[in-house]
């Protein structure tokens, strides 16, 4: 399904940060935002993550042209404890307050060993592995996950009623990489459908169901039933029914709607994204959660990243399956992709490019030469 490589666009990651920032600065959002919106797009990009790159920079955009997004919110810390924080983030962009509860997470836990902070009134706030990772700069864990635009069908239903509700966790190690996991508690995220739309290829049966119910490869139909909240969706992790444990998916993707909006007051489930009657788009009131663990609070940090080593050795060891030479650990994938296109450029297939350059033209921001 890749794009022919003579078609691909090659942008380095600091001119297409600072063209994003650019487009958001242009939009009114404060240049700190504009900055942490731009880095955690282009970070997903270096990553591999597509889905949740530049190519989504019209979302914002337009959710910023349209008021359903604001660009310069009212921010407060409604609730604090020691150990715990809520923020209502004012209807504004989804990644600059959660770098900013991530960090807050993080300094109550260097004071007490640990930190909560949920946020309500929010919107998408990109990859979920960005947060969790800022935790291992100070040796510590990290945790972020977020609810999300209605788009999983619950295990035995026919429409979606929950969102993709990613989960990241990030572990440092010493002389290994970081265990980085950053995963949709659904088959895929949305995102993996509309690359496949884009590029025009039918999707794997078993990610995702039409408005009967039954799968589908037509990722376009799905998109389309999902915009007009028609029916079908995709699935939760493990597909679905409960042969391949389908529910376990479902449960998981429930959990973080509890952690992420019911604990923080935010909407959940089909709540998110409302609409008015005409069919106006209206605020997402998305949650999220952060958490951060200082490491030394259970045991010596060295020791635990020597146990991490050991751990990550002992399963990069283990016998290969047949016809396989290589056991991952969760984030080498993503690091080696990050060292790559760090060299080449960020791959942006035809439509994505000529989408950014529309994106630039309309605000009056030049999109970066290759």
């Amino acid at each position: 399904m890749a794009t022919p490589e003579e078609e691909i666009l090659r942008i380095h990651a600091e001119p297409l940060r600072h063209f994003c920032t650019r487009v958001f600065e242009k939009l009114n959002v404060p240049v700190e935002d504009a900055s942490v919106v731009a880095d955690v797009l282009v970070s997903a990009d270096l990553r591999g993550i597509d889905s949740h790159g530049v190519a989504r920079l019209r979302r914002y955009v337009q959710g910023l042209r349209d008021g359903t997004i604001i660009a310069r919110p009212l921010e407060q810390i409604v609730r604090e404890t020691p150990t715990t924080a809520l923020i209502d983030a004012g209807g504004g962009l989804g990644q600059p307050v959660s770098r900013r509860a991530m960090t807050l997470a993080i300094q109550k836990a260097g004071q007490y060993g640990s930190g909560f902070v949920a946020v309500r009134n929010s919107n998408h706030y990109g990859i979920a592995g960005y947060y969790a990772m800022m935790a291992l700069e100070h040796d510590y864990i990290g945790f972020s996950m977020t609810n999300a635009d209605v788009l999983v069908v619950p295990t035995f239903g026919r429409n979606a009623m929950l969102g993709t509700n990613p989960i990241a966790i990030a572990a440092p190690a010493g002389q290994e990489r970081p265990f980085v996991l950053d995963m949709a508690t659904s088959t895929v995220p949305r995102g993996k459908l509309e690359v496949y739309h884009r590029l025009g290829h039918p999707m794997p049966l078993g990610w995702a169901t039409d408005e009967h119910g039954l799968p589908t490869d037509d990722a376009g139909r799905v998109l389309e039933n999902l915009k007009r909240r028609a029916g079908g969706g995709l699935l939760p992790l493990g597909g679905a029914g409960e042969l391949m444990s389908g529910h376990k998916g479902y449960g998981l993707a429930l959990w973080v709607d509890i952690f992420c909006a019911v604990l923080s007051g935010a909407a959940y489930a089909d709540l998110v994204y409302p609409r008015a009657a005409d069919g106006t788009p209206l605020p997402a009131d998305l949650g999220h959660f952060f958490g951060a663990w200082r490491v030394d609070g259970f045991r010596p940090v060295e020791e635990f990243k020597a146990a991490m080593d050991e751990l990550q050795r002992r399963l990069k060891n283990a016998p290969k399956a047949e016809g396989q030479s290589r056991i991952y650990i969760h984030g080498e994938k993503e690091y080696e992709e990050t060292e790559r296109r760090s060299r080449e450029g960020i791959p942006l297939s035809p439509k994505v490019a000529a989408d950014l350059r529309a994106i630039g033209e309309d605000i009056g921001v030049p999109f970066p030469t290759p």
